[in-house]
């Protein structure tokens, strides 16, 4: 019993990350040393496209990053967020190759960060860590998979419920999320007029309601029935893959 106190207060010490708490005392103490832990700011850039990908972000509590994607139009269009189940920049490769989407700080809060290269001398001496990270850019890209066909298939307000909900559930934030009219369109690819048309109808059913800065909730069920089901699928996957990593309800009712 002592023991399993001693090993859940070890693991507690961590920054709020998901995907550092589920390595290994031994597999985390190959990075302990090298991880550092600053506030970003809502809009901060992390990686613009092009640029030498040098560390890795790992969003703690309820801070999220996104990926934007520049188009031709001049207008970003996010394609996924991250919070405390994972990480951005040199997960898959050696880094210090060039970014290929403008990566931001959509949420403030606390990241942990660690260089790639400390990063990769760790994976190189443990095998269960390569494994951890392996199978995180697997989920990952299973994200980026279904987000793909979810901006094929299903309706603006379908893909504005999951969004809030995916939101939610990732800070913790069981009644609201800092997300502005414009926010929202930009996740939506749509124009910020359309995004607000979209809100009126959730307030007009009483499923949401807006204050500066912010969407409240105020029938979590309600927006559930009018999300479509991918942000599941993504969760089913994680669970697959990476049990216990993804934030869900259960989760933090326990």
């Amino acid at each position: 019993m002592d023991a399993r106190i001693s090993k859940m207060t070890e693991v507690e010490s961590r920054p709020a990350n998901n995907l550092l708490r589920r390595l290994s005392q031994a597999d985390y103490a190959l990075l302990a040393p090298h991880v550092t832990v600053e506030n970003a700011v809502a809009n901060q850039l992390l990686y613009s496209p092009g640029d030498d990908v040098q560390v890795v972000h790992f969003p703690c509590g309820p801070a999220l990053a996104t990926f934007l994607v520049p188009n031709e139009d001049g207008r970003d269009v996010e394609t996924i967020l991250v919070g405390r189940e994972g990480a951005v920049g040199g997960i898959v490769s050696e880094g210090f190759l060039p970014a290929y989407t403008r990566i931001c700080v959509k949420f403030s809060g606390p990241f942990a960060r660690v260089h790639v290269a400390k990063l990769e001398a760790a994976k190189l001496r443990s095998v269960s860590m390569r494994n951890i990270f392996a199978r995180y850019a697997d989920c990952m890209l299973a994200q980026i998979f279904q987000s793909t066909a979810c901006n094929a298939i299903h309706s603006i307000e379908q893909r504005t419920a999951k969004w809030i909900l995916a939101a939610m559930e990732r800070t913790g934030d069981e009644d609201s999320v800092p997300l502005t009219h414009e926010q929202l369109a930009t996740l939506l690819g749509v124009g910020r007029s359309y995004a607000s048309r979209v809100l009126q109808s959730f307030k007009a059913e009483r499923i949401l309601d807006t204050r500066r800065g912010s969407i409240l909730v105020r029938n979590r069920d309600g927006l559930k029935l009018r999300a479509c089901l991918c942000n599941d699928a993504v969760k089913m996957h994680f669970e697959e893959v990476l049990r216990g990593v993804y934030p869900t309800e259960q989760q933090e009712a326990g």
